[in-house]
C-alpha cells in the first residue's frame, strides 16, 4: 500500500509540449507505478492533447473549468467541474480546454499511452459543435 499526500513527494510541476498543442502543465500525483500513472493536468484556454489511446484505458475526473473530450468518430462533449470520463482500451481520443475556460482534470492512465498527430482546430471545432450540443466552440 502506498499513500500520497497530495502529489508525488519527488515531482514537479511539468510543461508539456510535445504531444499537446498550446500550453498545457502536468503535475504528478503518482509517477508510473505498475502500469498506473496519475497526473493533475492544467490546460489554458482552447489547449488540448493530440490524437492518443492507453492500452487498459484512462479515467478523468475534471476538478475546475471546462473543456472538451471526444472520440475518434465523434463530436466534442463538453466537460465541467465534476464530471468522469471513462475512455476504454484502445479508444483514440483527446481532451483539453474549452475556447473560453482553463480546465484542470486528474488522469488516471492504465498502460502505456499510444500517441498519434495533433487535433486540428478544424476537428477541435467539429461542424455543428456549440455549448448547447455539446461540443466545442469557435474561437474567436
Amino acid at each position: 500500500m502506498k499513500i500520497i499526500r497530495g502529489r508525488a513527494p519527488e515531482g514537479a510541476s511539468e510543461h508539456w509540449s510535445g504531444t499537446f498543442t498550446g500550453e498545457v502543465w502536468g503535475d504528478p500525483v503518482l509517477p508510473a507505478t505498475d502500469g498506473v500513472r496519475i497526473n493533475n493536468v492544467f490546460f489554458t484556454p482552447g489547449a488540448r492533447t493530440h490524437w492518443h489511446s492507453h492500452e487498459q484505458g484512462q479515467v478523468l475526473h475534471v476538478t475546475a473549468g471546462a473543456g472538451y473530450v471526444c472520440a475518434e468518430g465523434g463530436e466534442p462533449q463538453r466537460l465541467e467541474a465534476g464530471d468522469t470520463v471513462w475512455t476504454p482500451a484502445g479508444e483514440l481520443h483527446w481532451h483539453g480546454g474549452a475556447p473560453d475556460s482553463f480546465l484542470l482534470h486528474t488522469a488516471v492512465s492504465l498502460g502505456p499511452t499510444d500517441w498519434r498527430d495533433p487535433v486540428t482546430d478544424e476537428q477541435y471545432t467539429a461542424e455543428g459543435a456549440d455549448e448547447g450540443s455539446g461540443g466545442a466552440q469557435e474561437r474567436a
